[in-house]
């Protein structure tokens, strides 16, 4: 059952854990929009320049993925972290190439575990630690709580294409 509340989660402080019931929020209706979706689903194309269901999870999976090491390390992914999330952190060609014939499991077991790690790691963390403050290479700021924010509304962002996906792919059934 999904909570329509933004609540304070036990075990987390209380600003962390309004957001932490936000994160939970987003994917539980994340994960309602693409229950039973099977493979040919998740690799649906539109056409040559569209992105499949498929790389829109696992493209979420890594901006979270990314935001914890930003966050949480205070650096920039290592080659080795960006080889393994490269594509689908860009999606386009190689993603459209690669990033398919996956079963719907495979990808939940990616955004369960990425979001494991972000819980475990909240839980050791203060209000204050959301308004810290760092800069881009640019020289633009950002807080935590800003990259946090963007967690989510990229999740949002991708779950509206994932519908406009599934109706393109029940109006050609």
């Amino acid at each position: 059952m999904i909570d329509y509340r933004i609540i304070q989660k036990e075990n987390y402080t209380g600003k962390i854990g309004e957001l932490v019931s936000m994160l939970e929020h987003t994917r539980a209706i994340t994960l309602s929009e693409i229950e039973g979706l099977k493979q040919v689903d998740l690799d649906y194309l539109q056409d040559g320049s569209a992105n499949s269901i498929g790389a829109l999870l696992l493209h979420i999976g890594a901006i979270e993925f990314v935001h914890q090491i930003i966050s949480f390390e205070k650096r920039d992914l290592t080659l080795r972290e960006y080889e393994k999330w490269r594509t689908a952190l860009e999606l386009g060609d190689q993603a459209r190439e690669v990033i398919n014939k996956n079963t719907l499991e495979f990808y939940l077991d990616i955004l369960f575990q990425v979001r494991e790690n972000t819980l475990t790691v909240l839980k050791s963390k203060s209000d204050d630690w959301l308004y810290e403050e760092n800069k881009w290479d640019n020289g633009v700021p950002y807080n935590n709580y800003y990259l946090w924010f963007h967690v989510i509304e990229d999740e949002i962002n991708h779950r509206g294409q994932i519908r406009s996906i599934k109706r393109l792919i029940n109006n050609n059934e």
